[in-house]
């Protein structure tokens, strides 16, 4: 008897190629659309998409409404961060707690032994590794799911190229549309700017000072919501002739300090929130502290409830509150909060 995997299906060109990866290997797949906000109009057309595929490939599809969970989880805690002035990152948050969280629960609930989603990355049951397309490699958004769920995780865009998935997509009449259609955004409820969400909640528009990294002021700025570490524009600094970066953020004082190139340079740094998919204390590995960033060899020492990352060569423009994810080589073995 064939397994039952239960597959995020969200209309999409990766999903639908997993969907029909998975029935060539001989799985019986059930899809789930999970409606995790609000943006209008949205759901309506992909899960329109979703049920075209289902039916396509014969498959039972489900509607998940993971709204309200996925507001407290992700949607407000990327508000508050902001607010705070870090720079957080939803997406991690929502692996571990609503992709594979509640939708490991709702696989429990029809039976469904193993879980899937179009994500490029590798799992072997035991541990996740790189994608082969390192270009579309998403390994280090999972770097915080719980490790109790690796052995039911199942991911077949792991050793595809994307350019021979839409080839793939584009070769089956009724998916042609899906094939072409635009990427969807890194963060799902963020159709432009980030800067869009918050203005529902804030005024971000706040006119402040800027600060060099000896505390003197030494201009303006539009308001601390705008800015990131590492922003280079968008703000007036007098008499400045070499470029100047958002260094760090006061919220409270809504200032930002400001500093050339070098200020943003980091060698060590501290790590809360660990997840690690092995039992490591003290250990070797590379780090990313940044999604689109080059992996550098740094040294991991776990102490009480946080890790102090030293890095064997320095990386520059470190946001509290991002992402610092670990590995050894392909293979991910977990990750934590930058603090």
């Amino acid at each position: 008897m064939s397994k039952k995997v239960l597959l995020g299906l969200s209309g999409g060109v990766d999903s639908t190629v997993a969907a029909i990866l998975l029935q060539k290997e001989g799985y019986e797949v059930e899809g789930v659309y999970m409606k995790l906000h609000e943006k209008e109009g949205y759901h309506e057309e992909n899960f329109a998409k979703a049920q075209r595929v289902a039916s396509y490939l014969g498959i039972k599809i489900h509607f998940l409404d993971l709204s309200e969970a996925f507001k407290k989880e992700v949607y407000d805690y990327f508000v508050e961060r902001y607010k705070e002035g870090l720079t957080p990152n939803p997406c991690v948050m929502c692996n571990r707690t609503i992709k594979f969280g509640k939708m490991i629960e709702f696989a429990d609930s029809i039976g469904a032994e193993l879980v899937s989603t179009g994500h490029y990355v590798k799992c072997d049951g035991q541990a996740i590794f790189m994608a082969k397309d390192k270009s579309k490699d998403q390994s280090y958004f999972l770097c915080e799911i719980n490790k109790e769920v690796l052995p039911r995780l199942i991911f077949p865009m792991g050793d595809w190229l994307k350019e021979d998935v839409k080839t793939l997509a584009a070769d089956i009449d009724v998916l042609q549309d899906i094939a072409t259609q635009k990427e969807s955004s890194e963060i799902c409820f963020v159709e432009n700017d980030y800067t869009e969400i918050l203005e529902k909640h804030m005024d971000i528009d706040m006119e402040g000072e800027t600060l060099d990294t000896e505390g003197s002021v030494v201009g303006n700025h539009k308001g601390y919501m705008h800015y990131t570490i590492g922003k280079r524009r968008g703000f007036f600094v007098n008499g400045a002739h070499d470029p100047h970066f958002v260094v760090s953020i006061k919220a409270a004082s809504n200032q930002i300090v400001v500093g050339t190139r070098d200020k943003l340079e980091v060698h060590d740094f501290e790590v809360k929130q660990i997840n690690l998919f092995e039992d490591l204390t003290d250990f070797d590995c590379d780090v990313k502290v940044r999604y689109r960033t080059t992996a550098v060899p740094a040294h991991v020492s776990l102490k009480d409830e946080k890790a102090t990352v030293t890095l064997k060569e320095p990386v520059f423009g470190l946001a509290k509150e991002q992402i610092a994810a670990f590995y050894r080589g392909e293979r991910l073995l977990g990750g934590g909060v930058i603090c």
